[in-house]
């Protein structure tokens, strides 16, 4: 039975959707990284890039927006689109309605779309899309005709519609109604341009309720536990006639970690994930792609080689998918399964793949393995990953994972120091931390005092605690002066 667990008092909105007892996605909503994604802006474009067949659009935001031809409207209205220049289409200083489709993403600006939806119940209304489109999860060829009639006879030339799966149930008079009030938004938003003097938000969408509404709407039967009362009522009241419970959490636990999803957080921000049997994944996350190495680890089987490998790497399939969904890791994705010598092994494994993304919500694809034996496969990118929605780059290590070690640092005050072997101090002051003294004085200190009587110059340490190796040199100085200096930091 699916569960879905809303968190929605504080600040930090939150839901968790549970399939038999393993939470499969999960959705955060915070003030400072709310989605942008739905947004419609009134910008100006900063810059004209012919080469790229792309534009950069200020939208008031830090990052200037990114926009590709093919989504300007006068693109898409053009008639000869193959002799169309970009710079015929649109030029610098020109004020544009745009719509937001892809978030900011690290160094990127968010990506954005001249061709704006209005999303009703029955109907999405573009301005200037200029095509019908009927939902593929409609079948029925004469109920698609049928609806494409009715889309035809709505739209004028310039106009574009999305006619989704729930008009089947919907009179062609409510869908006219409802074609007029989308209309009538994008009109007030046209005239509220004119008041504005520069570029910003015109219109901001609520993306979690959104989202809560549309998963709520995808299940058929199940449980809705809510921290709040008066949204647990509206659920209710909104869908009487679904098989879905709604329920009130009002224990002193924070609903989350009542319910375990906590500990899958917790497991979706680790770097490496232990499967069954003591075999583990290695995730590595960057801008551009993410990084899957599956592992034996403990787990040797009871057969040959090639079925522990085959069962290892089919344990790792069915969790890499389930870790993506989590995780919301999109882009290129690489996967370096055990090598597998067989052949119907690889394709097994592709199969098992493809069945397991069918369960994805995004779009998916896989292109296959390469001559290495590394699966490559891509994911729809709408948002930012659920590690960088929750963490921040380490400070000291910039990200990597990595920090200068206590030898490097120890050799680096070595030459530092060599440049000193023509002054006239006998004596200088360290600061430093343990590590570093120790890899700098050698056993027993006996680098320490080769390098000492071979500089003639008397060093002295202060040592301080830190998670980053470091030194600095803070006084050169008499022999006395020094010493005294060094035994009040001790």
């Amino acid at each position: 039975m699916d569960r879905l667990i809303v968190n929605y008092t504080g600040r930090e909105k939150r839901f968790a959707l549970l399939k038999d007892d393993q939470v499969e996605k999960i959705i955060f909503d915070r003030p400072e990284q709310r989605s942008q994604v739905g947004n419609i802006y009134y910008g100006t474009v900063t810059k004209v890039l012919p080469g790229m067949n792309a534009v950069f659009i200020d939208i008031g935001t830090d990052k200037n927006a990114y926009m590709h031809r093919d989504t300007l409207p006068s693109y898409v209205l053009s008639e000869d689109k193959n002799h169309q220049h970009l710079s015929s289409l649109v030029h610098q200083g020109e004020k544009l309605l745009v719509q937001v489709d892809k978030d900011a993403t690290g160094t990127k600006g968010p990506r954005v779309t001249g061709i704006i939806e209005f999303q009703g119940d029955n109907l999405i209304y573009m301005p200037k899309g200029r095509y019908v489109a009927v939902s593929k999860k409609i079948a029925d060829e004469q109920q698609k005709t049928k609806l494409r009639r009715i889309g035809q006879h709505l739209k004028t030339a310039e106009e574009g519609i999305i006619i989704r799966t729930s008009s089947l149930t919907s009179s062609k008079e409510e869908m006219a109604v409802e074609w007029s009030k989308l209309r009538l938004q994008y009109e007030e938003l046209v005239m509220r341009t004119a008041s504005l003097k520069k570029p910003g938000l015109l219109f901001q969408k609520d993306s979690f309720m959104e989202m809560l509404h549309v998963t709520i709407g995808r299940m058929t039967v199940g449980e809705v536990i809510l921290d709040d009362l008066p949204l647990k009522q509206v659920f209710e009241k909104e869908m009487k006639k679904s098989q879905i419970t709604f329920t009130f959490y009002n224990g002193k636990d924070n609903i989350f970690s009542a319910n375990r999803v906590e500990q899958s957080i917790d497991k979706a921000l680790k770097r490496v994930v232990w499967l069954d049997k003591g075999a583990y994944l290695v995730f590595d996350e960057t801008e551009a792609l993410t990084i899957i190495d599956v592992n034996t680890g403990k787990f040797s089987g009871k057969g040959d080689y090639q079925e522990t490998v085959l069962k290892t790497n089919q344990l790792a399939a069915i969790e890499i998918a389930h870790q993506l969904r989590l995780r919301d890791s999109s882009g290129i994705v690489l996967i370096d399964f055990i090598d597998m010598k067989r052949d119907q092994d690889r394709l097994s494994i592709m199969e098992l793949m493809e069945r397991e993304l069918k369960k994805d919500e995004k779009r998916t694809k896989i292109i296959g393995f390469t001559a290495l034996g590394i699966m490559q496969l891509t994911r729809k990118k709408t948002k930012v990953p659920l590690s960088e929605a929750l963490q921040v780059k380490c400070p000291l290590c910039d990200g990597t994972g990595r920090i200068l070690s206590a030898e490097t640092i120890a050799f680096r005050l070595e030459r530092e120091l060599l440049e000193h072997r023509t002054t006239d101090h006998e004596a200088v002051l360290v600061e430093t931390t343990k590590e570093v003294k120790e890899a700098f004085a050698g056993p027993n200190e006996t680098f320490q005092a080769a390098f000492e009587e071979s500089l003639q110059l008397k060093i002295y340490f202060s040592v301080k605690t830190s998670h980053e190796h470091y030194y600095i040199l803070k006084q050169f100085g008499e022999m006395s002066e020094i010493s005294r200096k060094a035994a009040e930091l001790y």
